[in-house]
């Protein structure tokens, strides 16, 4: 099941309970307007009333906030959403041009970003259905093509470059 599912869900609940406060202050409004209107003897005592409308207004403030507080957190998980989108995006690109410019090779391709993905060698092998000296033959190319001495510096090397620059303008 994805995130998105699960965030959807909340969202639409929070929604829920926020239409449910605002349904309910409209009623309880109604009732002390309708209990005001009758006057002090029909109506209940004008302290009660009184309190009846502060809590009517502490009802409305909260649903205020409440609905305030899910735009907010709406907004905020869509402009993630966009940046994790555009930083997959962006990290596509980058691998693409850096084993361009390496000139590697379809099986180098592959182990480089299963590399990247921090698999193993004998897992890389098993996906690619080699040994694990053509895997780990593969690896020291790229590693010399790229420049780095091993797996952990090349990943540093995206990532660096990755944290250089924002991703998405604000």
């Amino acid at each position: 099941m994805s995130r998105a599912r699960p965030e959807a869900r909340r969202a639409t609940l929070l929604s829920g309970v926020v239409l449910l406060q605002a349904v309910c202050s409209a009623f309880f409004l109604a009732d002390v307007l309708g209990d005001l209107g009758r006057g002090p003897r029909e109506g209940g005592s004008l302290a009660h009333n009184l309190l009846e409308l502060g809590v009517v207004c502490a009802l409305v403030v909260g649903t205020v906030f409440g609905a305030l507080e899910v735009r907010r957190l709406l907004t905020r998980q869509a402009r993630i959403e966009d940046s994790l989108r555009a930083a997959g995006g962006a990290f596509g690109e980058l691998l693409e041009e850096h084993f361009e410019r390496w000139s590697l090779t379809r099986a180098e391709r592959d182990v480089a970003l299963m590399t990247i993905k921090g698999l193993s060698t004998a897992e890389m092998a098993a996906v690619r259905g080699t040994a694990e000296g053509t895997v780990k033959a593969q690896a020291a190319a790229v590693y010399a093509k790229a420049g780095v001495s091993g797996r952990s510096q090349l990943l540093s090397l995206f990532i660096e470059e990755l944290l250089s620059e924002p991703l998405v303008a604000r």
